[in-house]
């Protein structure tokens, strides 16, 4: 459908004809409030408009009435439940509480002659219901005055004003946002828009992987998870319902159906946001610091655990290794040529058929996975797997997986993925349904009891959306099943293993609970190198802790398979890799480094500087799995207050304590930007002030701009290992940044 640039055709999806049977109902003035359990609830009626793009109301239709429920949590978050015909969930598995957000909640509310105000047991405005009249000096009938709306503001954090935006329109027939609407389909409630006021200079963060600019403002998202196909368009793998305001607020929308969010895009005076359902329920945080509302974030849903120690080692992979003679082949230079290295990963190739998931090693070229998985292990090599939740018409599990239901019934394949194999999948595992979960754990345990120490659960971000599955429609499990489906692979893994981690593509809200999230099918391009590290910093901003990449990119341009990486990308990549919280290659052409002479020395110390800085990585992490703060951080977590840096996208805070700044181009060159404070060098150790750019910076291709915050002291590890297996963390030595 071709743009109209109207709201009610281009956001809240009615045809330009308007003959597809929608009828939009506006909020007008509340009528009651009342308190229940501590809950505040108020009457609004609706008023259905005429079927037209001029915003009329259609008064041959009685005001239907709906209630909208505020609820608080803790000190500085609100709930907003507005039900059209379905329920609301008191509880998701989104949701995950934490234990401060369970104590007084009970509201209060007075009436005055103009307004209702809400307040909390020690007297802080939480919201506020306004009647007052636009002042009017009247000398004209040529345009009618206002219809009637509602006017009604929140204080999550009993200060801070965010209110719903009654008049953003051009005249009374036409508007650009409605404060509080929905949309009947064939006389049934289907979907509910609400929109909130914006500030000309307000930014906005998060809604999950986004590979554009790093301020959303003017952006329109559609919350719909798909596979990105690399990382420089509108598509992503993880669309997260949460955004992050410059003006001291977040709001996670609580819902898993498709929605959209326009950030002062179809109108720069709001926010918009449009659930595919007949309700809203969203949730505003306060806080005074980015970090607060990210916590609060987490805080609804949850913190992520701690990835065990190995895992901030060195991942080696490529699309794929086929055999375990390659496998130990490599594992074995890298020993030799003195690559420290804790993981080796099988990709598509460890199954009969490439592509074809079964569960199971290829007995001819994985003979016996057990002794083969030991004797790496025993090398410092632990295993990885890849696997997907599609089950093939010729996978050796179809007939029981279909017999017993565990895997949705369809007569497509799904749209959209970028199957490689163009493999025919019959169905999605069903994870709605306990006895299907369980049998999907079964298959992984099997292969965690042999030694796998982690599975990388690809996919997930599109399922069959034909088919039936037992707990929710399919539109609803859409967005929520990459959740689903980590949570048993990350579950069982743990169970096996003692240590909690997943190697996971797909994403959505409550997903960061299961460590550890990597950026998708990226570029081997300066381009997808650049959009990754945006990707990165957007998802840290949407509640996420851990986050990777395939370095030096996953797949080649122009040819997919075959093009050649320049040196130059491979060793800045790999530069950008050091300074992640995890750090894998992969692609689907020759990754290891003897494979790059010119440079493979250089990469060498890199791998081993990483190894040095896996105490740093340990600290910070501690400090990720406990406040609102992710490993890689973009600078306005550390400086909201400088609007520089909420523009700037390439460079970031690694942990607490270091600034990086890759090197993205092959001129060697680059800004850099110096925030507040007295900053120096990691390797050349000069001193720097801040609240500066270092225009044009030269930087050789074996160096790296990575600034440390003077008076700072970073962990290191003082000798050379093999992998994490031969540290011993009493030895850790700090390094005073005087």
């Amino acid at each position: 459908m071709r743009q109209t640039n109207y709201q009610l055709f281009d956001f809240l999806d009615f045809s330009p004809l308007l003959d597809e049977g929608d009828r939009l109902w506006r909020a007008c003035t509340p009528t009651r409030i009342v308190e229940r359990e501590g809950d505040i609830y108020i009457s609004i009626p609706f008023q259905q408009q005429h079927n037209s793009n001029e915003i009329k109301p259609d008064t041959t239709y009685r005001k239907k009435e709906h209630i909208l429920r505020i609820r608080k949590y803790g000190n500085k978050i609100l709930r907003l439940s507005l039900s059209l015909g379905d329920e609301i969930s008191e509880d998701s598995e989104m949701l995950s509480f934490a234990a401060e957000l369970k104590t007084d909640t009970s509201l209060s509310y007075l009436q005055l002659e103009d307004k209702w105000i809400v307040k909390d047991t020690a007297g802080n405005k939480k919201a506020a219901v306004s009647f007052a009249k636009p002042m009017i000096d009247h000398w004209s009938d040529l345009i009618p005055p206002p219809e009637d709306t509602i006017q009604i503001s929140f204080f999550p954090d009993g200060e801070k004003e965010i209110s719903l935006s009654a008049y953003d329109m051009f005249s009374p027939a036409r508007h650009d946002a409605f404060a509080l609407a929905y949309v009947e389909h064939n006389g049934k409630p289907d979907r509910a828009t609400c929109s909130i006021k914006a500030k000309p200079d307000e930014c906005f963060y998060g809604t999950g992987e986004r590979f554009t600019k790093i301020d959303l403002a003017g952006k329109t998202f559609q919350l719909r998870n798909q596979d990105g196909q690399g990382v420089n368009n509108r598509r992503t793998y993880k669309n997260i319902p949460f955004y992050l305001s410059s003006e001291d607020y977040g709001l996670f929308l609580h819902t898993t159906s498709f929605a959209k969010f326009s950030l002062a895009d179809h109108s720069t005076r709001s926010v918009q946001i449009l659930t595919d359902e007949p309700l809203i329920d969203l949730f505003l945080i306060g806080g005074d610091h980015p970090e607060e509302i990210l916590r609060g974030y987490r805080q609804l849903t949850g913190f992520p655990s701690l990835p065990p120690l190995w895992s901030f080692g060195i991942w080696m992979s490529r699309m794929s290794y086929f055999s375990a003679d390659e496998v130990n082949e490599v594992c074995d230079r890298l020993r030799e040529e003195d690559y420290p290295c804790d993981v080796i990963h099988l990709d598509t190739g460890w199954f009969k058929t490439d592509w074809l998931c079964e569960w199971k090693f290829n007995e001819e070229r994985f003979p016996d996975p057990e002794k083969f998985i030991d004797k790496l292990k025993k090398k410092g090599f632990r295993v990885s797997l890849w696997q997907l939740p599609y089950i093939s018409h010729q996978a050796k599990q179809y007939e029981e997986a279909a017999a017993n239901n565990y895997i949705s019934k369809s007569n497509k394949n799904i749209s959209g993925a970028s199957n490689f194999s163009m493999e025919d999948y019959a169905g999605t595992i069903d994870f709605t349904c306990r006895k299907a979960s369980e049998w999907y754990k079964e298959l992984l345990r099997k292969l965690l009891k042999m030694g796998v120490v982690c599975i990388k659960t690809d996919f997930g971000e599109d399922i069959h959306l034909d088919a039936v599955y037992h707990g929710m429609t399919a539109e609803k499990l859409h967005n929520l099943y990459p959740l689903l489906y980590q949570k048993a692979a990350y579950e069982v893994t743990k169970e096996v293993t003692g240590e909690g981690i997943i190697w996971a593509r797909a994403g959505w809200s409550g997903c960061q609970r299961y460590p550890l999230h990597w950026g998708g099918d990226a570029a081997a391009s300066w381009d997808g190198m650049a959009a990754s590290l945006r990707g990165g910093l957007q998802l840290g901003l949407s509640g996420f802790g851990f986050w990777s990449h395939d370095v030096p990119g996953f797949h080649g341009v122009p040819d997919f398979m075959n093009s050649v990486i320049p040196d130059d990308l491979y060793i800045r990549w790999t530069q950008f890799g050091v300074f992640t919280s995890h750090f894998r290659y992969h692609g689907t052409c020759k990754r290891e480094p003897w494979h790059y002479p010119a440079i493979k020395d250089n990469i060498r110390k890199l791998w081993k500087l990483r190894y040095q800085l896996i105490p740093y990585i340990v600290q910070q992490s501690m400090i990720t799995i406990r406040t609102g703060m992710p490993m890689l951080r973009a600078l306005i977590l550390h400086h909201p207050d400088d609007k520089t840096c909420r523009h700037i996208d390439d460079q970031y805070y690694f942990g607490e304590n270091m600034m990086v700044a890759p090197v993205m181009n092959s001129d060697n060159k680059r800004d850099i930007y110096l925030p507040e404070g007295e900053w120096i060098h990691f390797f050349t150790k000069e001193c720097f002030k801040g609240n500066q750019w270092l225009r044009n910076s030269d930087v050789p291709l074996d160096t790296i701009p990575v600034f440390v915050k003077k008076g700072a002291i970073i962990p290191l590890y003082p000798e050379e290992v093999s992998c994490t297996d031969e540290m011993d963390l009493s030895k850790v030595i700090e390094v005073v940044f005087a």
